[in-house]
């Protein structure tokens, strides 16, 4: 009797993956796609939300997200912002 279960476990296993295989495929093809814009415009927000730069300085590094892609974003990290604002400016007092 034990046989006959098994194999009755194995089978009704059998059609359950069959049946599941597309919808987890469905699944996984929308996804994979979403993931991959939500990394593409995380760059974009960072930086749209950032506080280091702002104005035009900010839109220029958006545009050069958008037309250069992640490159643009290492520089930013490396060099924003470009110029010093005027809060952040530290002055000597003697």
């Amino acid at each position: 009797m034990n046989v006959l279960a098994a194999l009755f476990l194995l089978v009704l296993l059998g059609v359950g993956l069959t049946v599941l295989a597309p919808v987890l495929a469905f699944g996984l093809a929308i996804a994979i796609p979403l993931v991959c814009i939500l990394l593409w415009l995380l760059p974009i927000l960072l930086i749209a939300n950032s506080d280091e730069t702002t104005g035009t300085e900010k839109l220029a590094w958006i545009l050069a997200i958008i037309f250069l892609s992640w490159f643009a974003w290492i520089f930013y990290f490396l060099l924003a912002p470009i110029k010093t604002p005027p809060h952040r400016r530290h002055y000597r007092y003697e």
